[in-house]
């Protein structure tokens, strides 16, 4: 009965969160999705309620996250036909080189100045300054299948930490983009911008109208054979237990070659980067079976959106407001500097490094930089309601070269680790080193730009 209470009461704070976003203009103007609404008026009932609150009751809401990431993360690939390597570099490498310099200079910033001046002032643990690219590139997700590595390593509080960096990055995405959206237009960089005033009720209210309701995805099975969101989610399921089991293979694989070494990397290694390897491999598998039309990618995006609304809802709301108000110094220092960090590259690269539409293209990566990637996509809107230019399939395609690395993948989750094997400072020259190496590559396209 524990879940079923958990997940009744999940249930309402959402609905609570679209019923206060429908009716409260101040929140539409922010663009502030429902889950994130709910998930404070659950953090401020947990907050003022807590010692009513059964323990296990937000022990159980608190594993939602990690769960719910490895169905994200599965699904990002699954139904979608993947196009050759050579085109998406063309038309992508400039959007790459935005979205890699925004996320190691994350991890250059973060981790510099956590070592350099967070450490002895604040006596925060070295890897705090990881919490900026977990928080702000990965969001409430990564924070949330990172759990485990956090415990593992005796930093639990990391948890709470990371999920508050990534609320703050959520709100500073859409609210500082949004300014930036009407600089772009004061400045006549871009020519449309879609306004809250110009926007429809039905819009402003987050409702489609009866008669324009776009459809959730095609089944592609029949019914009298298997449901077909049940067949969507079996593959998702069978993505994840291919991650799995590559998790497990890593683990024995490296305790049976290094048995006596002081910390294993794969031990506190996350799962949901390898269920993205996971669903690539079930989609190469059906697709080389011919049954490319059996798995619909907006199905998968319908199950990837309900499972990030219920995932950021149970994030929030778990929030241990004691330990954010311990470090509220540090985490404001790391917030702050991230936000500048966005800023600068947006303001003073983008325009340089974009030869067409480089306010639209640059918009879409600070959303993602400092939200997540739904965030960049509706600033892209905002100021590309049309879809006239180049940017939503630059950032499109942009993804699928970042998304298995950076913002939640490989390099997110192993970079923890590595902080607490190797110490923070050989992780940061390492970092520093992966900038300058997309700086040199962003410049060569800034002197190919000039000579065209």
């Amino acid at each position: 009965m524990l879940a079923v209470s958990v997940f009744a009461v999940l249930s309402l704070l959402l609905v609570c969160g679209k019923v206060i976003r429908m009716h409260v203009t101040f929140l539409q103007r922010l663009y502030l999705p429902s889950s994130v609404i709910g998930g404070l008026v659950g953090l401020a009932a947990v907050s003022l309620f807590r010692e009513h609150i059964p323990a296990e009751w937000i022990a159980c809401a608190q594993k939602f996250p990690g769960f719910l990431i490895n169905v994200i993360f599965a699904t990002l690939f699954l139904g979608v036909a993947t196009p050759r390597l050579g085109k998406v570099v063309r038309i992508a490498f400039p959007q790459l080189c935005f979205g890699q310099l925004l996320a190691w200079g994350q991890y250059v910033l973060g981790l510099g100045l956590a070592g350099f001046l967070l450490v002895p002032l604040f006596g925060v643990p070295p890897a705090f300054g990881n919490l900026l690219e977990i928080g702000f590139q990965g969001g409430h997700g990564t924070v949330g299948g990172m759990s485990e590595s956090f415990r593992s390593f005796g930093w639990e509080d990391g948890i709470d930490l990371g999920l508050t960096v990534a609320t703050a990055g959520m709100i500073v995405g859409v609210v500082v983009g949004m300014a930036l959206v009407n600089w772009a237009y004061k400045r006549g960089h871009v020519k449309e911008v879609l306004s809250f005033e110009e926007r429809p009720v039905h819009e402003r209210r987050g409702i489609h109208p009866p008669d324009a309701r776009p459809a959730a995805g095609r089944q592609t099975v029949c019914s009298d054979s298997i449901d077909s969101l049940a067949w969507h989610v079996a593959v998702v399921g069978l993505a994840v237990g291919i991650g799995y089991l590559i998790l497990l293979a890593l683990q024995h694989g490296e305790t049976a070659l290094f048995p006596d070494a002081p910390r294993q990397i794969f031990k506190g290694f996350p799962l949901f980067p390898l269920c993205m390897i996971g669903g690539v491999l079930m989609q190469t598998v059906v697709t080389r079976c011919g049954g490319t039309l059996l798995v619909d990618h907006g199905q998968m995006q319908r199950i990837s959106g309900a499972a990030l609304d219920f995932l950021v809802l149970s994030a929030v709301a778990t929030i241990k407001i004691s330990v954010v108000a311990a470090n509220w110094m540090p985490l404001l220092a790391l917030v702050v500097a991230g936000t500048l960090l966005s800023l600068l590259l947006v303001v003073f690269l983008a325009p340089r490094l974009f030869k067409e539409a480089w306010f639209e293209r640059a918009i879409a990566e600070f959303g993602q930089s400092t939200g997540v990637t739904a965030t960049g996509l509706l600033l892209l809107r905002s100021v590309d309601p049309e879809n006239k230019t180049v940017a939503a399939a630059s950032f499109g395609y942009k993804q699928l070269l970042h998304e298995p690395f950076m913002g939640g993948g490989l390099w997110t989750a192993l970079a923890l680790v590595l902080v607490y094997q190797f110490g923070w400072m050989k992780i940061w020259i390492f970092c520093v080193a992966m900038t300058v190496l997309w700086s040199i590559a962003a410049f060569l396209v800034v002197r190919h730009n000039k000579r065209a």
